[in-house]
């Protein structure tokens, strides 16, 4: 994949983290405990740097890797005149790292005390070192569950180590409950769970420690993107160009009653810019199309003639899925995409159809959400969910082409590179909005844009329509508010993340 017109943040799972952490030790460039040290003077910095040394400063510390690094915390806060009190469960056998760090801490005249809710519930500023990567799959026990919860009721700024406690770092899961952090503050490497599923809702601000790792950490195909450079994507058009320069879009759907989708996703293919936009769907669904936004062309089918297989010869990019339905008529018109060979989005009904026909493509792009990649696997949405970067690559391996599992962080494998896109937020969960997204897809890969690209590119600009479209507020947002915002940013030249 070619990087220049994206600017991005490698992640990695948290077994490439204690690895790299073996190598530095092994190397005699530091001790394990070491580690802990400059872990703890990371958060330290930031405490500092963010100016939450709001006086008393509760730590919860577990017994793992993440209880060193906060009672060391503990004991440069104290150090520096800064009130600080840990909390935490007695346990007799500690790690060599974790008893010296909270012998640190104790000899700064620090206490230890048991977990508190109900002082819990009044602090000011909490630090949670309670789990960090440290969790294992299954419930978290009551105790640790009424913390968490404690800490969720207050009304404290939180700064989570490493991962908020409660969310698996590798997936972005939450088991049971999970910690909701103004801050997540990660070590060594920024771990790929921290972004998508329940973790988009938990971790607040990310930032990033090195902890002298950077060196020693292998090279990973999972990557965030933070930076678009649209004059490389999409360079400025030519003075003499004509609109059929500029794409020749086909979206297919509508079945009776559900026009609305395939209306949305040819406008917004418009606004992303395509250059001739075409209908296809029940010869009844003409003037509400026409009407919606007369630019978009129309072709009844009520039944595959050979106007409508021109119209498909006709197009250069096929979008097929929004409003679709699951009967015959959908599934002819899906198998007639299917032979035309052309570069194709699929989207809803069309990947319910999907479902075991033993398709594999390399030329098309399927945008399911949770529930519609649960059906493709014949797994349930909690089983996509507790490991999103699993499904989206089970998804691929089955069907083949550029997988976009849409979601809180959506990810984007093409059977290479995993491209997690953290943006969007919960005005999106309204009808209509996946249709949008499969527009904006179809528009850019009309423009030229490979497959990979034009994935990454539509759910930026998606993401970050709805971003602007919630100055009035998340709730009660329409998928059709974002079009012009779609518009907008497909004409700057840098969108940032």
């Amino acid at each position: 994949m070619n990087h220049d017109a994206l600017t991005f943040t490698t992640l990695y799972l948290s077994k490439h983290i204690k690895e790299a952490e073996i190598r530095v030790v092994d190397k005699g460039h530091t001790s394990l405990f070491g580690l802990v040290e400059f872990a703890a003077a990371a958060a330290f910095e930031l405490l500092k740097q963010l100016e939450k040394t709001a006086e008393p400063i509760y730590l919860l510390a577990g017994n793992g890797n993440n209880g060193s690094d906060t009672y060391l915390l503990a004991s440069l806060l104290l150090h520096a005149g800064i009130q600080a009190s840990v909390m935490s469960h007695h346990k007799t056998h500690l790690s060599t790292e974790l008893e010296r760090a909270k012998g640190a801490y104790l000899s700064q005249g620090g206490t230890v005390q048991p977990f508190n809710v109900s002082v819990i519930l009044g602090a000011q500023v909490i630090v949670d070192g309670l789990l960090g990567t440290g969790l294992r799959k299954g419930k978290l026990t009551p105790e640790l569950e009424s913390v968490i919860s404690a800490v969720n009721e207050s009304k404290a700024w939180v700064l989570s180590l490493d991962v908020p406690s409660g969310i698996d770092a590798d997936t972005g899961f939450a088991f049971s409950s999970a910690i909701i952090a103004d801050v997540t503050l990660s070590f060594g490497g920024i771990k790929q769970g921290l972004y998508t599923g329940r973790a988009r809702h938990c971790t607040g601000q990310v930032h990033h420690a090195f902890v002298g790792l950077i060196n020693q950490l292998p090279e990973s195909k999972t990557i965030k993107v933070s930076q678009l450079n649209l004059a490389k994507m999409l360079p400025p058009r030519q003075k003499d160009s004509h609109k059929g320069d500029n794409g020749k879009v086909l979206i297919i759907g509508g079945d009776t009653g559900m026009v609305g989708a395939v209306s949305m996703a040819a406008e917004a293919c418009l606004r992303a810019g395509a250059g001739l936009v075409s209908v296809i769907s029940k010869s009844e669904h003409l003037m509400v199309v026409s009407s919606r936004r007369p630019e978009i062309m129309f072709c009844a089918c009520d039944r595959i003639d050979k106007d409508v297989r021109k119209r498909f010869d006709w197009a250069d990019v096929l979008v097929i899925g929004p409003g679709l339905g699951r009967g015959p008529w959908g599934e002819a018109l899906l198998n007639t995409a299917k032979h035309c060979n052309k570069h194709c989005v699929v989207d809803a009904d069309a990947l319910n159809l999907l479902k075991g026909q033993g398709w594999h493509h390399g030329d098309w792009i399927l945008t399911p959400h949770s529930g519609e990649a649960a059906r493709l696997l014949d797994i349930s949405r909690v089983e996509v969910e507790q490991d999103r970067f699993s499904a989206v690559k089970q998804i691929y391996q089955i069907y083949g082409g550029v997988v976009v599992l849409k979601g809180a962080g959506t990810l984007i494998y093409d059977g290479e590179q995993m491209i997690v896109v953290p943006v969007g937020n919960p005005g999106l969960a309204t009808a209509g909005s996946g249709d949008v997204l499969s527009g904006v897809i179809g528009a850019l890969l009309a423009q030229g844009l490979t497959a990979l690209h034009a994935a990454i590119l539509g759910v930026v600009v998606h993401g970050k329509a709805a971003d602007l479209a919630i100055k009035e507020g998340e709730r009660g947002m329409l998928a059709s508010d974002l079009m012009l915002f779609i518009r907008k940013l497909l004409n700057e030249n840098i969108i940032k993340i």
